[in-house]
């Protein structure tokens, strides 16, 4: 599928006299908009469209394919818009596994790789890249901030549980870093496994005070049904990745009350999420999630370096990219050097607001929190 984005003489004027006119800018988005995770692709997608049209430019030309979810997809679609379509830009994917499959190759050929979700440990310490942006976080990062507000909800056993690829086990990372308690169990799923009878049995016989869960998509809400159907009764913290408005309401009152963390939530107060939340919701007829929210940002982090540099001019297009200078719907947002955001984490509550399950800020986990594998990248 294949959008163009359509403007009037107004746009292409400005970008004359700003001294920055250049040819069609062409980005490739490869995301997930079938199976089970298919609506976090969706809502990156929506999101950043929504930014495109609202920006309304006649040199910016979008092109959306679907990986299934498969990282050997993934790979051929990349390939392609490369080769074919020429992309100057490639952005869109949701799950690590496949971050890995497509981002080395891709950034390798000169091309751009600005992840509005996915941000595997590997390439943000020794294997990042000149090209490579992450405009949503590294994956680790939300689950420090579980972690350390499991210590000040006064936790002291947690059973882990996230599927058996990249950002599950950078999930388990990430908690275990800043969780001071001890371990009541631990179990690896497979990656969209949708029956977790024998999982919640083992969670149920162990001595645990606490459940952290990392289970985006499709897993989460097939969790969440049996978890209320199993009448265990152990508190959940988990990030805004399994708790969030594409999940939410799926998973129905069994939700409510889940402690969770995330970079940004329907409730932020600042004038650039209001916006966004009234016209994504104009436009769409729902909520969005975290993910339409990183969608937005990270489109606008591209407009913005298109409004600086030409994109064949990679080294002043990197430097646009790392000025980061747009207003994000989660507010202040700066790269570290391994191009991975530095931001602040809130703590949210699964609530129930006039009829509709969503989230609400209880608390701030971090301020101007950055991720641990930056040492160990060589930028």
């Amino acid at each position: 599928m294949t959008y163009r984005i359509a403007t009037g003489l107004g746009a292409a004027m400005l970008a004359l006299i700003a001294g920055t006119a250049q040819a069609e800018v062409r980005i490739g988005m490869i995301t997930t908009l079938s199976g089970g995770g298919a609506g976090l692709g969706v809502d990156v997608r929506d999101g950043f469209q929504l930014a495109l049209d609202q920006a309304g430019r006649a040199d910016v030309r979008l092109v959306v394919e679907d990986d299934a979810q498969r990282p050997e997809l993934a790979v051929q679609v990349a390939e392609r818009m490369i080769q074919s379509e020429r992309v100057h830009i490639l952005t869109g994917l949701i799950f690590s596994n496949l971050a890995m499959a497509v981002v080395p190759s891709t950034v390798a050929q000169d091309i751009f790789y600005i992840s509005p979700n996915a941000g595997p440990s590997a390439l943000a310490g020794a294997g990042c890249h000149e090209n490579y942006f992450n405009a949503a976080w590294q994956n680790d990062t939300l689950h420090e901030a579980a972690g350390n507000h499991a210590n000040e909800l006064g936790y002291e056993r947690t059973f882990l549980l996230a599927p058996n690829y990249p950002a599950g086990t950078d999930a388990l990372t990430g908690y275990r870093r800043y969780f001071e308690g001890d371990y009541a169990g631990e179990i690896l799923t497979t990656v969209g496994q949708t029956d977790y009878a024998s999982e919640i049995a083992e969670i149920r016989d162990s001595d645990a005070d606490s459940l952290f869960i990392f289970l985006p998509g499709g897993m989460g809400i097939s969790f969440m049904r049996q978890w209320a159907d199993s009448g265990v009764d152990i508190p959940i913290i988990s990030a805004g990745f399994t708790f969030d408005q594409d999940n939410l309401p799926a998973m129905g009152p069994a939700a409510l009350g889940v402690i969770n963390t995330g970079q940004w939530s329907p409730d932020l107060d600042n004038d650039v999420n209001r916006a966004f939340m009234a016209a994504f919701q104009d436009r769409f007829g729902r909520i969005p999630s975290i993910y339409a929210s990183q969608g937005y940002d990270t489109a606008k982090l591209i407009l913005s370096a298109i409004d600086t540099a030409d994109v064949t001019d990679r080294a002043a297009f990197r430097e646009a990219l790392r000025a980061a200078d747009f207003e994000a719907t989660r507010g202040a947002f700066r790269f570290a050097d391994n191009h991975h955001p530095i931001q602040t984490i809130y703590v949210r509550e699964v609530i129930e607001q006039d009829g509709v399950i969503t989230n609400r800020i209880i608390a701030t986990a971090f301020e101007d929190h950055r991720d641990v594998h930056g040492d160990d990248c060589a930028m």
